[in-house]
């Protein structure tokens, strides 16, 4: 079995030999190679080039044999190419170039050229596609409308995003109009990346958490739900494209959608009606207590403590990764992955560690 069909399969819940494998941060910062790359280009600058964000999404794969490959790219990329660029600072953290403040801001910001200023992405993961083969999957994502918002309004990376959740609660009207956009966005580049020939997309919603039960549907959860729909139940054929038809999934299944929304505990039901094909479960809620909630058919995603790969033993880790692994065992559906990402003091002979544990995992 390809590490690609083991992948495919876990989307569709499927028989396995075992949960494929990857890691939410795989590309980058934790890797001496990316360190590397890094003292000669910024990080955007690798995002916007195909050929250097090919490089770093495919050096995981080479150094630790991953099931699946996600572009190295940023969630910003939207509100950039809608008109409100970002850049990463030598401090650390994220700055945008202005904050969105007024319902005007809003009304600037454009959806009509959003994929023909990504085009980089597209060519890069169509790069990637003709690397990976049938071998190995690849998976393209965006932030979720609410999560883009809220980095939006700060125009920053700050300590408490609280300014999209202040416009929520005091003039939803206003928020709707802005989510209306970030949707419509969203929806056009995922379609893009399934055209270019991805075998999933993951939507992340970084700061659902920040919602209060309540609030969640109506501010993250209806605009999810409105992007999945949207998708096409398979990606489109062209002569660019053609190659990726060789693996795709077997007639009558769409290109899977994962929903990664993290501290939502308790908004089960609304991220169950997400319509997403698999669901990601944060460190913080054990995946017994999930895999009883969400229904058979939904896939799920996760989710060793990302501290562990920085603070604990090779040997713990291996054991934790498979008290994970056990607490799935007879459930169809399970990507083994981190609760959240790789953080850059990851220790590489602990990733080595989990992944061989998944790997002779039976």
């Amino acid at each position: 079995m390809t590490s690609r069909q083991r992948f495919l399969n876990a989307c569709h819940c499927r028989p396995n030999d075992r949960p494929p494998l990857w890691l939410m941060r795989q590309a980058g910062r934790a890797l001496p190679e990316y360190r590397k790359l890094k003292e000669a280009y910024t990080f955007v600058q690798i995002v916007q080039d195909p050929e250097l964000a090919v490089e770093v999404t495919l050096q995981p794969v080479r150094r630790f044999g991953f099931d699946a490959a996600i572009l190295f790219s940023d969630i910003l990329v939207i509100p950039e190419a809608m008109g409100q660029t970002y850049r990463f600072k030598e401090s650390g953290g994220v700055i945008m170039d202005f904050a969105i403040q007024t319902k005007a801001d809003i009304e600037k910001l454009s959806v009509a050229q959003v994929c023909e200023r990504l085009s980089y992405v597209d060519k890069a993961l169509r790069m990637l596609r003709k690397e990976l083969g049938d071998q190995t999957a690849l998976i393209g994502f965006s932030g979720s409308p609410w999560t883009l918002a809220t980095f939006m309004m700060e125009g920053a990376s700050v300590p408490k995003f609280g300014r999209a959740l202040a416009l929520f609660r005091e003039d939803p009207h206003t928020y709707f109009a802005l989510a209306e956009k970030l949707t419509a966005a969203i929806s056009a580049y995922l379609e893009m990346q399934i055209n270019a020939g991805v075998d999933a997309v993951q939507i992340f919603d970084s700061h659902g958490g920040h919602l209060a039960a309540g609030e969640f549907q109506e501010a993250s959860g209806r605009w999810m739900k409105e992007i999945i729909s949207s998708l096409p139940e398979r990606p489109l054929r062209s002569a660019e494209s053609a190659y990726s038809q060789a693996a795709t999934m077997p007639p009558g299944d769409g290109v899977p959608v994962i929903v990664f929304s993290l501290g939502t505990h308790g908004n089960w039901s609304d991220l169950i009606a997400t319509g997403a094909n698999i669901i990601g479960i944060d460190w913080q809620t054990p995946l017994a207590e999930a895999r009883q909630i969400i229904p058979e058919g939904i896939g799920l995603q996760g989710n060793l403590a990302p501290m562990l790969i920085v603070e604990a033993t090779p040997e713990v880790v291996a054991n934790e990764t498979r008290a994970v692994l056990e607490a799935m065992r007879g459930r169809a559906g399970h990507i083994f992955n981190l609760g959240h990402g790789l953080t850059p003091g990851a220790k590489l002979e602990n990733i080595a560690a989990l992944v061989e544990a998944v790997k002779y995992y039976r």
